[in-house]
């Protein structure tokens, strides 16, 4: 066993604490399933759109998690082909398996991405705390190990600045 599998462990055996709480089961379930597909970033660029009366704005966040998709559930996962944290117990919520690979974290990433186009408008703290949220839900649910959270943390947080400065100057 490598020392980042050693770590995934220690820090999933810590997290376990958390796991069977309903009010943190709720939260973090319904956090990473609002985040599929970066359903939840896209809904919120339409109501910033809406509140700057600026559909560009909803574009701008849109087109930069299209890119981060891209590039994180293709050619980076491809070259990583991780497995996921095995599931040994139900989860007390439904919530969907993908079958790529789990390392980096998609929805860490883009939880990134998006919390660093949406602050644009400002509250970057809440923005960021949102995409917290949604990044360690990943790891309560069990479909990401906590090297696979911090992976895509530290690609969405490289990512996102690329894409706040490049909509900085074309917005």
């Amino acid at each position: 066993m490598s020392a980042i599998d050693r770590i995934d462990e220690h820090i999933d055996e810590l997290w376990d604490i958390l796991r069977g709480n309903p009010m943190l089961d709720r939260l973090f379930y319904t956090a990473s399933e609002a985040a599929d597909f970066s359903v939840l970033w896209h809904a919120l660029g339409v109501f910033e759109a809406i509140l700057d009366d600026d559909p560009r704005t909803a574009i701008a966040i849109s087109a930069a998690l299209g890119v981060e998709s891209g590039l994180i559930n293709g050619p980076v996962k491809s070259v990583f082909k991780r497995s996921r944290p095995v599931q040994q117990h139900e989860r007390p919520h439904n919530l969907r398996q993908p079958k790529t690979s789990s390392f980096p974290s998609g929805h860490a990433s883009a939880a990134m991405v998006a919390a660093a186009m949406l602050s644009r408008r400002g509250k970057a703290p809440l923005w960021y705390a949102l995409g917290a949220i949604v990044a360690t839900s990943r790891i309560h649910v069990r479909i990401h190990h906590a090297s696979d959270v911090a992976g895509g943390i530290v690609a969405g947080v490289a990512m996102g600045k690329v894409a706040r400065r490049l909509t900085d100057r074309l917005l």
